[in-house]
């Protein structure tokens, strides 16, 4: 098999890509590490800890668009996602059923 040819304009277009993505990135790493770490100081399976990293660090992607949206800058991103991870999904998705509940309660609920 041949080697790959050295072609300087695909590391270049890499390196950029990642210096403009990188505090998405490093929100989602610190989130990873900081779930499973959690999860296993708590006494937790090393599946358990792969799984609910894997969602804290997806989690943090996916919430990172809320700080241009705020105006607030990128580099809070570590926070963001240093805070998912030491919260957990599993807790945030209990906020937001009672968030939910709170605002949009179900029909008849309250007769």
């Amino acid at each position: 098999m041949p080697n790959m040819p050295d072609k300087p304009d695909t590391w270049a277009i890499l390196l950029a890509w990642l210096s403009q993505h990188a505090p998405l990135l490093y929100a989602a790493l610190l989130s990873f590490l900081m779930a499973a770490v959690r999860i296993i100081y708590g006494g937790g399976t090393r599946r358990q800890a792969g799984l609910e990293a894997c969602l804290c660090a997806l989690f943090t992607a996916g919430a990172f668009p809320l700080l241009e949206y705020f105006g607030l800058p990128q580099n809070l991103a570590a926070a963001l996602g240093g805070g998912i991870g030491f919260i957990g999904v599993k807790k945030i998705a209990d906020l937001a059923d009672r968030f939910a509940d709170f605002k949009l309660p179900r029909r008849g609920a309250g007769q």
